[in-house]
Order: structure tokens, then C-alpha cells, then sequence
């Protein structure tokens, strides 16, 4: 239904108020795209006072600041916490222009006043050199959502609100926005949204109408048509609409205060009932709102409408060097806002506006949901000792890599616990728990899921906290939004379908690496990223789950964020999900199998392997520690750490006369140079590591041309020869993935011959076998249809000697 036209819920003078309040919004909106001097106007206009750059978007920044002056008078008359996610980042100016109000700004940018010098700062930083972007980016304070990329608004939104069971999330909607798949998938909310242990989520669906260029689906949907999608989903909608600021005010003002009222009963129903949740999907409130895009701004420019339309989307006025018209429509508009009645003498907001605004943190330019580093508490993390897996002798005891993960998961969630459900821990992952073999975290709590259960259902309910939903994206835009508003958690998916929300976790790189510039920022726990059912093991379920490419994706960014990690084993595995877990302000991305794998490391060995990053296997290698050897065996992941092994068993069994070293990375990074990354080995490092000189053969997880970019730069970097995943994949045996992309044993024996200084005894003869191996493979597996049992049963039996 609609709510334009009905009885006005302001008190006497309050709406000129707080339409004086937008009105210096709109001011300090227009003036950041337009003006570098004269700030105030407190002279008349000329082009000299004009950017010679017009950037910025004007369109969608009315809404914007109307709706962030209706929550500050909900704020101040409910004296609750709310949180403003701007889906419509394009409303960059918007945002700075209220945290100015709020003198957010100031404090946190001295050199910004709140005084008329201040607005001229002000005005002259936005999207400028040395300044801020037009986005409602990482450098804007109250927010935790860039959303320069759209689609990930309500995904932060929720994710921000699970485990705050305070907080109300503000989230704007904008209809181009709506119209990707990752803000189509983010209106199942609902169905995870739990009102006994989370906050609430507050859609506003701003329907101006229009994108850059063109109309938009929702905007030309009829009301009734939008409310029924909406309703569907869980949300139990109202619509507000107008073109009239002294109707929409009012009409906003009481949707926004009857939805504040629902949520608290909503939540005070859950709350009030002793024990578990019940099994219900509420219906949440949600506002869709309808008015002009670019209002207020120059309805008619040279002939042609533009308010109400795409062409007020980003700069209205344009030319004015060459149009003295447009420079006098400027200054009309701009006086339109009536500065003088807005800012004092000193050009500081006037004592009745500034009193608008909440007090401390309560006001959503300095609430501390938007700034997480300040609400997190360090996980309390266990002693690894309990989940350590014992060994049995090198290269021999099978098991699931990512088990211990599971096991120290389980326990961060019990010991996260609190007494309404909530926590501060949280997994995520696309309906594949326990298929990654993280299954023990189902020990201590479920599944979350609001909807209808079944008699068949098993660990799911609606106090469980695991976090499933079949969509990468909503997985990702849940963790950052938990992450950047002051918890801990996981994702984790299947390593090809991460690429599905890549995009998503390079922002997220972006915006941690511009937030360490801002000491303002406290840090925030780190995006992990689990990556497991990896390409070499997906042989079951072919081509289409065979890509290592999130790896490419991350290395060439922000070197003082990305984190790269190949544990080879369970206990490596372990060490690196702890540090991950403890770590602030970087993107890990650990790439580890769920399948059973040899095991190889103590998990003493394993906390020094990983703290070096790499290392001499002096047990794998035929060289002692002090000689130069021939060649250099490396490795880097589970299966080719397995590969490289098998293949320096081969050669000091064939030809012993060999020497050669072997090398296992854990933390990919260190290949860099160390100006590079901060994990980079000197060059002396490096070439203590791989030699000066020698060649090096190396099996590696991903796409050999990664390992070849993070060499560039060191001692002769075409001694690396990198035997990796080449897009070589089908429905196959497990073996036959390595034999397929070449990075086989029988590959790497052949290519370490090829590379070696010398060419020892029996090498001719080795060359020969290997052939032969991988003949008789071929045959076998057609056979049989499966590996031969000396490969599949191959475990490390040791150099001889």
C-alpha cells in the first residue's frame, strides 16, 4: 500500500527542520561536485570558482540524505543503534555531506572543519587528487559498503545484523542495483534472519526510476507487483511515493517509525520465550519508496527534462565554460538550498540543525557497527596440541586435511557461545559442510534455517549457526559484512566455484588496503577463504570443477593484504587456520583437499614449516644441507607435494648418483621479492632456498604462469620450470588428472632428468620406465576404470641409504 498523503507524524515546526536539514545536504551534495571555491556563496557565482573537472553523481543523493535525515530523528526518539548501507554507492557525496553535518567528519579528518573553511576542504577533496572517490567508499565514515560494484548491499546488511541483536541495518536498495543476481538472492533473508540472537534488516527499495542510461525493471513495476515479490520472499512491505517533499517527509517518517516498532516486536516475542527459537520465518518489514531521481536539482535543462529522469544521474549541469546559462542555472539551484539560513557567519551549520542530529555514537557517521575493529574482542583460541594428528612415520598415515580445521572450528563456536544463541564465530558455506569435511562443527550447533522443517531434516534449525546457502555470493557478502562489523568467520566453498564470487573478495582486498591508511580505522578480523574440493580432486565430477583460478585472481593485489596458503598436510592445515584466525586487516585464501591425503609433518614441524613459509626437506632430499645439489625438486599444494614426492622416490631409487634438494612452499608469498610482499624472502633467502644457479622443477597447485609471476624478478627466473593444472580436465581417475596436466611423477622424474647439471648413471633407463608407466596407465584405466593399485596404494617408503 501506499503511505503518500496520509496524516502528518511531525510535532510543530519539526518538519521545516529537518526539511532544512536535507536542504543543507543537498547543499554540501551539489557543492562537492561542483564547487572549489566560493563555498558558501557568499558572493556571487563565477567559473573561476568552478572544478575544471565536473565528477560525481548527483542523482540518486536526495533520496539518500532524506532517508539519513528521517532515521536520525527515529534514532533520537527511539535512542537505538542503526547502522546506513548505501546500495546506491554512486550516493558518495550524499554520505559525506551528513557525516559533515553530524561532525562526524571533523573529528575524524581534522583538517575538514566544521566551519566555512571546512566546507571548502570539504567541496575540494571530492573526487580530486589526493582526495576521496564519489563512492560511499572505505574513506567515509559509517559505512562498511563501497558499492561502487552493486549487488552486495543487503548481503552486508545481513551479514552486519547476524549476531547483533541490537543493531538495526538501514539498507538502501537502489532499483539498478536490484537488478543484479546478488541482490536477487540477498531477499532470502529471512529465511536465516533469527530474532532472538540477530538484529534486523531494513530494506529501502529506492525506486527513482532510473539507471546511467535507461529505466530500470523495478521502476517501471507496478506497486502492487513489487509488493508481492517482496512479500513473497518474507518481507511484509509499504510503499511511500511523491514528488512533494512536505508529503514524502511525513509519509517516510511514519513507515520508518512503524517498522522500528515491528522489529522491536518481532524481536521482544522471540526474546521473550525461554529455551530454543521457534521454527518461524517472520515477515520483516521493508519500505519501498518512490520519488524523482535528481530531485530538487534543475528540472529542465536546455530544453530537455532532466529531474525525474537517467540524465540527472550524474552531472546535471555540464559545460559551463562554454555555457554561461548553465553557470547561472548552477547558482540558482545552489541558492535554491538557501545557504544563509543553513550555515552561521563562520559558516558552521546553525545551532537548531546541529541539536538534529544524535549524540556520540549513536549517530551513523560514528556508530562503532561501522567501524568493527572497535567492537572485536580477539577469538579465544585453544591449544592446538588436542587436534595435532599423530603421524605415523612420514608419508604413510591417510586422512582428511581440512578434519582438523572442522575440530577447531567446533570449538571457537562453543566457546563463542552465548546465551541468546548468538556468538561472535560464524562458517559459511554453500550447502557443503560437511561434503568439505568441516562436519564437526555440527557437534556443537546446526544449521541455521527459519523456514518449515521437516521429520527427514537433520542438524538444521533455527538456532543453528552454521551458515548454508547455495549462493557464493551471499556467503561472501555475509562474511564481509560479519567481518567489517566486528566478528570472525570463515567462508568456505568449492576452490572452482569461489571464482563465482572473486569479484567480490577483490573488492574486499581494496577496501582493507585503503582502510590501513586511515588511522581512524581500527582493524577487523581477516576474510578467510577456505577453498577445498580442489581441481586435482574433482575428478568425479569433471571439467567444470576443475579450476584453481582464485589464486591468479589474488596474488597481483594489495601486497599488505593478500595471503596465499598450500598447506600440504593436516597439521600444516591446522597451523595456518589458527594463525588465519587470529590474523587482522588481510585476505587469506587457504587452498587445501578435503579428500584423504598422506601425512607427513608433526605439528611442531608443521608450526615451523609455516612460519618459515618454506623449506629443505632434508628427509626428501638427496643433497645434504650443505652441498649444491643438481637440481631442485619443488612443491607447493597437497597432491603435487604427493607428486614431488613419489618423483625424487623414483630418482634416488633409478638413479642414485643424483643430488638433488627438495623444496616444499606452504605460504606462496615468500616466492615474491621481498620489496614486494611483506612475506617475500631476500634474495639470499631465496637463493639459500632454490640456489643461485640450478634449476628448479616444481609441481604446483594452480596455474604454473602464477608461480612464474611471483619469481620475476629473482636470480635467473627461467631456471623455474612449473608443471601445474593446464585446463586439462574431464570425468576421470585421480591420477589420471596429474598425468593429463603433465605434473604426474613420471612427468616430473622426466623433467628433473631434463634439468639436472649432469646426467647421472640409469637416467636413460629411468626416462624409459616412465614412459612405460604412463602407457601402461593409459591402458589400466580404460581397463578398469580405475588407478593402478601401485598409485592408488602408494604411500612414502624413504630414500635409501
Amino acid at each position: 500500500m501506499s503511505l503518500s498523503g496520509t496524516t502528518s507524524p511531525y510535532g510543530t515546526d519539526d518538519l521545516d527542520l529537518d526539511l532544512r536539514w536535507w536542504a543543507a545536504a543537498n547543499y554540501l551534495t551539489v557543492g562537492q561536485i561542483y564547487l572549489m571555491e566560493n563555498a558558501l556563496l557568499r558572493e556571487p557565482l563565477t567559473l573561476e570558482h568552478v572544478k575544471p573537472r565536473l565528477l560525481g553523481h548527483w542523482g540518486t543523493s536526495p533520496g539518500l540524505s532524506m532517508l539519513y535525515t528521517l532515521l536520525n530523528r527515529v534514532i533520537r526518539e527511539t535512542d537505538s543503534d542503526w547502522l546506513y548501507v548505501t546500495g546506491p554507492g554512486h550516493g558518495g557525496p550524499a554520505l559525506v555531506a551528513t557525516g559533515w553535518l553530524e561532525g562526524t567528519y571533523s573529528e575524524v579528518y581534522p583538517d575538514i572543519g566544521d566551519d566555512a573553511e571546512g566546507v571548502r576542504a570539504l567541496f575540494r577533496q571530492f573526487s580530486s587528487p589526493g582526495g576521496v572517490p564519489s563512492h560511499v567508499s572505505v574513506q567515509t565514515p559509517g559505512s562498511v559498503h563501497e558499492g561502487g560494484e552493486l549487488g552486495y548491499a543487503l548481503a552486508h546488511a545481513a551479514g552486519a545484523a547476524f549476531d547483533h541483536p541490537e543493531l538495526v541495518v538501514a539498507c538502501v536498495v537502489g532499483d539498478g542495483e536490484a537488478e543484479t543476481g546478488p541482490l536477487a538472492a540477498s531477499w532470502r533473508l529471512p529465511n536465516f534472519l533469527n530474532p532472538r540472537r540477530d538484529g534486523a534488516v531494513l530494506p529501502v527499495v529506492h525506486l527513482n526510476g532510473y539507471k546511467i542510461a535507461g529505466p530500470t525493471v523495478l521502476g517501471r513495476t507496478s506497486d502492487e507487483d513489487v509488493e508481492a515479490y517482496l512479500r513473497s520472499q518474507g518481507w511484509d512491505p509499504v510503499t511511500v511515493s511523491g514528488d512533494d517533499p512536505r508529503e514524502v517527509f511525513p509519509a517516510l517518517l511514519a513507515a520508518l517509525r512503524d517498522s522500528h516498532a515491528r522489529i522491536r516486536e518481532i524481536q521482544s516475542a522471540a526474546r521473550s520465550r525461554a529455551g530454543a527459537s521457534e521454527q518461524v520465518r517472520h515477515s520483516w518489514p521493508a519500505i519501498v519508496l518512490r520519488t524523482p531521481k535528481g530531485w530538487t536539482g534543475p528540472a529542465v535543462v536546455d530544453g530537455v527534462q532532466v529531474e525525474g529522469t537517467n540524465l540527472s544521474h550524474q552531472v546535471p549541469l555540464s559545460g559551463l565554460a562554454d555555457d554561461p546559462e548553465h553557470l547561472r542555472m548552477l547558482e540558482e539551484w545552489l541558492r535554491g538550498y538557501r545557504p544563509e539560513e543553513l550555515f552561521d557567519d563562520d559558516g558552521r551549520l546553525v545551532p537548531e540543525l546541529r541539536a538534529l542530529a544524535p549524540e556520540g555514537d549513536r549517530r551513523m557517521s560514528a556508530t562503532p557497527y561501522a567501524n568493527g575493529g572497535r567492537l572485536r574482542e580477539d577469538l579465544p583460541m585453544p591449544d592446538l596440541d588436542a587436534y595435532a594428528v599423530d603421524i605415523d612415520g612420514r608419508g604413510v598415515t591417510m586422512l582428511e586435511n581440512t578434519i582438523t580445521a572442522g575440530r577447531l572450528m567446533r570449538d571457537l563456536y562453543a566457546a563463542t557461545a552465548r546465551e541468546d544463541g548468538g556468538g561472535t564465530f560464524r562458517l559459511f558455506c554453500p550447502d557443503e559442510t560437511a561434503s568439505n569435511r568441516l562436519q564437526p562443527v555440527f557437534e556443537v550447533t546446526d544449521r541455521c534455517f527459519m523456514g518449515p522443517l521437516l521429520d527427514t531434516d537433520h542438524q538444521i534449525g533455527p538456532d543453528g549457526r552454521v551458515m548454508e546457502v547455495l549462493s557464493e555470493h551471499l556467503c561472501e557478502g555475509w562474511l564481509e559484512g560479519y567481518l567489517l562489523t566486528g566478528r570472525h568467520g570463515v567462508f568456505a566453498t568449492y576452490e572452482a566455484f569461489a571464482m563465482v564470487s572473486a569479484s567480490m573478495a577483490i573488492q574486499h582486498v581494496k577496501w582493507l588496503q585503503h582502510a590501513l591508511t586511515l588511522p581512524w580505522r581500527a582493524s577487523v578480523s581477516s576474510l578467510n577463504v577456505l577453498l577445498t574440493s580442489t581441481c586435482w580432486r574433482n575428478d568425479h565430477n569433471g571439467f567444470s570443477h576443475q579450476g584453481p583460478g582464485l589464486i591468479d585472481c589474488l596474488i597481483p593485489l594489495a601486497p599488505d593484504v593478500v595471503r596465499v596458503w598450500l598447506p600440504p598436510d593436516a597439521n600444516t592445515t591446522l597451523s595456518i587456520t589458527d594463525h588465519c584466525l587470529r590474523s587482522t586487516d588481510h585476505v587469506n585464501l587457504i587452498v587445501v583437499d578435503k579428500q584423504k591425503h598422506l601425512q607427513y609433518l608433526s605439528l611442531e614441524e608443521a608450526h615451523r614449516h609455516c612460519a618459515r613459509g618454506a623449506g629443505v626437506w632434508d628427509w626428501a632430499s638427496t643433497a645434504a644441507p650443505e652441498e649444491t645439489p643438481d637440481v631442485v625438486i619443488a612443491c607447493a599444494g597437497d597432491v603435487p607435494t604427493q607428486e614431488a614426492l613419489a618423483a625424487a622416490e623414483l630418482l634416488a631409487e633409478h638413479v642414485p648418483d643424483l643430488r638433488f634438494r627438495f623444496v616444499n612452499v606452504v605460504d606462496l608469498m615468500a616466492l615474491v621479492p621481498e620489496a614486494d610482499h611483506p612475506h617475500g624472502y631476500t634474495d639470499s633467502q631465496f637463493d639459500d632456498l632454490f640456489t643461485a644457479d640450478r634449476h628448479v622443477v616444481m609441481a604446483f597447485h594452480g596455474y604454473p604462469r602464477a608461480v612464474h609471476q611471483l619469481v620475476h624478478g629473482r636470480s635467473n627466473p627461467g631456471r623455474f620450470h612449473v608443471r601445474g593444472f593446464n585446463e586439462q580436465g574431464t570425468t576421470t581417475t585421480p591420477f589420471d588428472m596429474v598425468v593429463l596436466n603433465r605434473m604426474s611423477r613420471f612427468h616430473l622424474a622426466k623433467e628433473v632428468l631434463r634439468r639436472a647439471a649432469t646426467r647421472p648413471a640409469g637416467w636413460r633407463e629411468l626416462v624409459e620406465l616412465c614412459d612405460s608407466r604412463l602407457e601402461e596407465h593409459e591402458t589400466y584405466i580404460r581397463a578398469n576404470l580405475a588407478d593402478l593399485p601401485d598409485i592408488t596404494n602408494w604411500t612414502w617408503r624413504g630414500l635409501p641409504g
